[in-house]
């Protein structure tokens, strides 16, 4: 179990980094909120705690990341995130970003592939929140006995957009993905409309861990 506490230090912190976010177009209150109430150094080990509110991606276990903080509030601003919300994220990591989404009222689902960052998560998360729920398998592939999803988080890049997610989003619902190479992606925003068409918008420069499994990257 984390013993570790949240301190009025850390609130301060985060308070300094809410203000940080907002002088970079991260305007959603909600998203905000959730920002400032998210004890972001639970998901880091102690060697990095006094680097957890810096704007800034840090080293999580088995070479993985927790990302930016500005990342995580980007692409949940992005999704529009509301209360009840019904969200498949792909890479669960630290916990963090499912946190958030948790803190903002979402009906969380989270996918992780490697099982000691997913025991890790469990046991944070269930310290903090009731409305995420995780599960152990290939990423790649969603939880299509749990679909449809009204919002789809991935926080891995991938090479393309992983067919087997767009069909467990559901018609009306939006998607945020970084594509591209293992150097560089572009973050890409998904929407499908009533009528099951997609379109696909661009919005800037990201780098991420691959995302590994059968419609992503290959494992080496």
């Amino acid at each position: 179990m984390n013993t570790r506490k949240d301190s009025y230090k850390h609130q301060g912190q985060r308070a300094q980094l809410v203000k940080l976010l907002n002088t970079n177009k991260i305007n959603d209150k909600n998203v905000l909120m959730a920002m400032a109430n998210v004890p972001r150094h639970l998901f880091l080990s102690k060697d990095f705690e006094d680097r957890a509110y810096d704007d800034v991606a840090l080293p999580i276990d088995e070479d993985q990341t927790i990302s930016q903080p500005y990342t995580v509030a980007f692409q949940t601003q992005t999704l529009e995130i509301k209360p009840g919300d019904k969200v498949l994220e792909i890479g669960t990591g630290s916990g963090y970003q499912a946190a958030v989404l948790a803190d903002m009222g979402a009906d969380v689902y989270s996918v992780e592939r490697i099982e000691k960052l997913h025991k890790q998560a469990k046991v944070i998360l269930s310290q903090l929140y009731k409305n995420v729920k995780l599960f152990l398998s290939d990423g790649t592939m969603g939880l299509p006995d749990k679909a449809p999803f009204d919002k789809i988080i991935v926080t891995a890049a991938a090479p393309k957009i992983p067919e087997t997610l767009l069909a467990q989003l559901k018609p009306g619902g939006m998607a945020i993905i970084p594509i591209g190479d293992l150097k560089l992606q572009k973050m890409i925003l998904i929407k499908k409309s009533v009528e099951n068409i997609i379109t696909q918008k661009e919005l800037g420069d990201f780098r991420f861990v691959p995302l590994i499994g059968k419609d992503g990257w290959q494992k080496n």
